[in-house]
């Protein structure tokens, strides 16, 4: 789970944003850590993290300001040696549904990735991605490419359109990052929360 963004657009640190008695990051992290185990949360050098679910495991950026294609590979190079793959997700979806996740890793099947795509728009924050692909990420980066769904492009991946996805998660809630407060708002009014 990716988290080291700046997030300018909310005016504060999105991951510390109250949500119905926990954190923004900490709903997120249980939501996933109920479809996978262990669960590895990317944060940029300095920033500060709210506190965790027990067992979460914290990687940070190797090198600051290269954008989510970096903390893919921070990710998936903690989660070495402890699986085959990884569902990687921003830490911006509170209305992110269990089901959707595991749709997106039953879609993987043999390939490397597995990334939603609704309206045209690919989600690669929204994605499986096989622990084989942390060397071409790499690579990748070396090479000042710093673009994730130009990384995806270059994959054998498995798009997972939205008309597939709205069978788990009819209205593709799993989508909705919460980036402005009218955002942060509107998600707490969706997930039943009074808005802050």
């Amino acid at each position: 789970m990716l988290c080291g963004g700046q997030s300018a657009r909310m005016g504060r640190p999105k991951l510390s944003l109250p949500f119905g008695g926990e954190t923004l990051l900490g709903r997120v992290v249980r939501i996933v850590g109920g479809v996978v185990s262990p669960v590895v949360v990317v944060a940029a050098g300095e920033q500060e993290l709210p506190a965790l679910p027990s067992g979460t495991i914290v990687a940070r950026d190797e090198i600051e300001a290269q954008g989510p294609l970096a903390g893919l590979a921070a990710g998936l190079s903690a989660l070495r040696d402890r699986a085959d793959v990884a569902y990687v997700s921003s830490c911006d979806v509170p209305l992110l549904e269990p089901r959707f996740i595991q749709a997106i890793l039953d879609a993987l099947g043999a390939h490397e990735v597995a990334v939603a795509r609704d309206a045209g728009r690919l989600h690669p924050l929204a994605a499986a991605y096989r622990m084989a692909c942390e060397g071409r990420v790499r690579e990748f980066l070396a090479a000042g490419r710093l673009g994730l769904t130009q990384f995806v492009s270059q994959c054998d991946a498995r798009i997972v359109e939205g008309t597939e996805l709205r069978a788990v998660d009819p209205e593709l809630q799993s989508l909705c990052n919460v980036n402005t407060p009218a955002e942060y708002e509107a998600a707490l009014r969706a997930a039943g929360f009074a808005a802050a």
